[in-house]
């Protein structure tokens, strides 16, 4: 039966690795090995394959960002008017929207200035397509 896609190889490897018959404790513990490797890379695939959407909705960001301009306005608002204040305030929005930026960056590992490289996934699946 031929592969659904391109990176459907990795499922007919596993089930090439789990039809073998170890004869020794090493190769049953290679075959235990390759079968723990092609897992990983199957749950790799998953990952990628999931990760073309954003986890975080569009109307939740909205509102938290909407929400948290309410609160520093309205602290802003009431606190008096002094340069304390105002740095404390800055340094707190600029704290609160580097925290809203670093989860909207580890939603996606595979984009943004904090990419992680998928060069070596794809150079497994090249391996395992061979």
């Amino acid at each position: 039966m031929p592969s659904a896609g391109p990176l459907a190889g990795i499922e007919e490897v596993q089930d090439k690795l789990r039809a073998l018959a170890p004869a020794s404790d090493a190769q049953r513990w290679l075959q235990t090995r390759a079968l723990q490797l092609s897992s990983e890379l199957a749950q790799m695939r998953w990952l990628l394959i999931d990760q073309h959407g954003s986890s975080i909705s569009t109307p939740f960001l909205v509102a938290l960002v909407f929400w948290l301009v309410v609160i520093f306005a309205s602290i802003g608002l009431f606190a008096p008017r002094h340069g304390t204040v105002y740095a404390v305030i800055f340094a707190s929005a600029l704290s609160v929207s580097s925290a809203i930026f670093l989860i909207l960056q580890l939603d996606r590992p595979f984009e943004g200035l904090m990419a992680m490289s998928d060069a070596p996934l794809r150079a497994a699946i090249a391996e395992l397509n061979r």
